[in-house]
């Protein structure tokens, strides 16, 4: 495993993924060895029978017979602790590479979830597939498949025809493990892509289980479900019964042959060309030869399913590759400059936003109006590196935000989306970002939020446990809570995407309160919405219409020019804007 280490930490083109399975190379040449050492014990049995037949039956010399006896079990001894240790290293291997590439992929997924694709965790569930092969005995076909050669030639050696017999029934057995193959593949391929397909309508079921109740969706989601899942279990099914009938007709052809074999033997030996030792010993290397070829076929199904969840694991990475390390910047001062932004969702050809400039200093709340669908969230993704520009440039203290390395990035943002998405924890945990952190900063960012005594009304404080999403809270605390998130340890950036949506008078007057706090810590804030509380605390409003900044300037000029605008040419959010400040 240290040489797996030292392999990835060397810089390299390749992948993650042909990274670790690079590294891997040394812990495959210790398999292949073990297989070898297991195989050669393997020749213990016929050998014993060999020697017993005929030597001990005919000198009748019992010591002989036990020192074969103890030298067969030493031997069969030595190749049980070889296999176990052999079972213990695919274990191994199969854990290391779980845990060297599950927080790749783990954080591919995210990325990738925020270019628009809907794999979800469908990544690491293909890492599973392919840590459950790695870890079953199919996977030691590989090490022990290449030494049937050599069991074909040492049944050759006994007698041509038992070795004719060895090698026409190794190619019949291969033959049908290639149509096992051909026959299963396209099914294979089609079950594994419904039943992903089935377990995102299941996960998106689950997820909305709150709507999917109170409107009575279950039906309909469930049939798309039922349409999904039926074409998984057809495909899987006729994949399964064409495999099945292939492994009968494998199983058919092994103990066929083998017993075919005692027959030949003992032809021979009635003819006097082969002695009866030989005829027991060839139907052992012939059972040993042939019990990988079989295995193989036996396996062959999970080893398609792992073959296929390993292609798709290679795609996800060479579509979306390794982010590059970037130089560690200083600690931002929260000066923000937005030249000539555009952008165009993936798979889109019309523009969300189209040359947005702008600029922010520490100290000022900047407020985005306009009306639905203008671009504001987008805005807002941008400004903290969720989605990167198509063209233009968005810079924080003169750095493009692309240059800096995410998650210390995130250390100076501070964003609350339309949506607060909570996770599994204590309100504790959720305010220090699910990180490690004294008990000092997660308070001082509730009292920043106003949400300290909110959080005190809680049956254990900030320790009360929460569901995924917060579903134990209301949306106005979760909002709160979110709020406390974005502002903790005073992030020099603070982007609020309509943070009073779900908030009653006192939540409204807790969220303009720390707006003022940290408008005072220096702090840089971009806030979308429209309602009085939030306008009156801005220094200056951009005006967003059709992704274009139709208006930018000081609040109350920019106030004062809206309500000038007739009733008919302004936006009615505009004009409820302006009439409420």
């Amino acid at each position: 495993m240290l040489a797996m280490e030292k392999s990835m930490a060397r810089p390299s083109r390749l992948t993650q993924l042909e990274q670790a399975v690079a590294a891997c190379r040394s812990t495959v040449l210790v398999l292949l060895l073990f297989g070898l050492a297991s195989n050669v014990l393997m020749l213990a049995p016929p050998l014993y029978m060999l020697q017993v037949y005929d030597r001990v039956m005919v000198s009748g010399v019992v010591e002989t017979l036990v020192m074969l006896t103890v030298m067969t079990a030493v031997a069969l001894l030595v190749f049980g602790l070889l296999d176990a240790t052999r079972s213990v290293i695919t274990a191994r291997l199969g854990s290391w590479l779980t845990a060297r590439l599950g927080p790749v992929y783990l954080s591919n997924s995210v990325r990738a979830r925020l270019i628009g694709d809907g794999s979800g965790a469908q990544p690491l569930r293909d890492l599973q597939s392919v840590q459950t092969f790695v870890t079953s005995p199919g996977f030691n076909i590989f090490f022990d498949g290449p030494w049937v050669p050599v069991f074909l030639v040492l049944a050759w050696l006994l007698h041509p025809w038992l070795g004719t017999l060895a090698v026409a029934s190794a190619l019949l057995l291969l033959g049908l493990g290639i149509a096992n193959e051909y026959v299963t593949r396209k099914p294979t391929i089609a079950s594994s892509l419904a039943q992903i397909a089935a377990t995102k309508h299941a996960d998106a079921t689950i997820r909305n289980a709150e709507v999917v109740r109170a409107m009575g969706m279950l039906p309909a989601l469930m049939a798309r479900w039922q349409a999904s899942s039926e074409v998984a279990l057809a495909t899987q099914q006729r994949a399964a019964e064409r495999g099945a009938l292939l492994i009968g007709l494998t199983k058919f052809v092994r103990y066929f042959v083998q017993s075919a074999s005692l027959g030949i033997g003992a032809y021979l030996v009635l003819q006097g060309s082969l002695s009866s030792g030989a005829m027991i010993a060839s139907s052992i290397l012939l059972g040993r030869a042939l019990a990988p070829v079989e295995g193989a076929i036996g396996a062959w199904r999970s080893f398609s399913m792992a073959r296929i969840a390993y292609q798709r694991l290679k795609a996800q990475l060479h579509a979306l590759p390794e982010e590059p390390r970037r130089t560690r910047l200083p600690v931002p001062e929260g000066r923000l400059t937005l030249h000539n932004v555009s952008f165009v969702a993936p798979g889109s050809r019309t523009p969300v936003l189209r040359s947005v400039s702008l600029e922010a200093t520490p100290g000022e709340v900047l407020a985005v109006i306009g009306p639905s669908a203008g671009g504001k969230s987008t805005l807002c993704r941008l400004l903290v590196g969720i989605a990167e520009p198509s063209a233009g440039e968005v810079r924080l203290d003169g750095s493009e935000l692309r240059h800096w390395n995410s998650e210390e990035l995130g250390r100076h943002v501070g964003y609350l989306p339309q949506d607060v998405e909570l996770f599994a924890g204590t309100i504790r945990d959720n305010i220090a970002r699910m990180a490690d952190a004294d008990d000092e900063a997660v308070i001082e960012a509730a009292m920043l939020a106003h949400a300290h005594e909110l959080i005190q009304r809680l049956p254990q404080g900030y320790d009360t446990v929460i569901g995924d999403g917060g579903i134990r809270l209301s949306g106005g605390q979760r909002q709160r809570i979110g709020l406390a998130r974005a502002v903790y340890r005073i992030p020099r950036l603070i982007v609020l995407d309509e943070p009073n949506a779900n908030l009653d008078t006192g939540g409204e007057a807790a969220l303009s309160a720390a707006i003022d706090e940290m408008k005072r810590h220096g702090c840089t804030l971009l806030i979308v919405g429209h309602r009085p509380s939030t306008i009156a605390l801005a220094d200056r409003i951009l005006l967003l219409k059709e992704g274009r900044v139709e208006l930018i300037g000081p609040r109350d000029e920019v106030l004062k020019r809206l309500r000038r605008a007739t009733s008919s040419r302004a936006e009615p959010e505009d004009a409820d804007a302006a009439r409420s400040a």
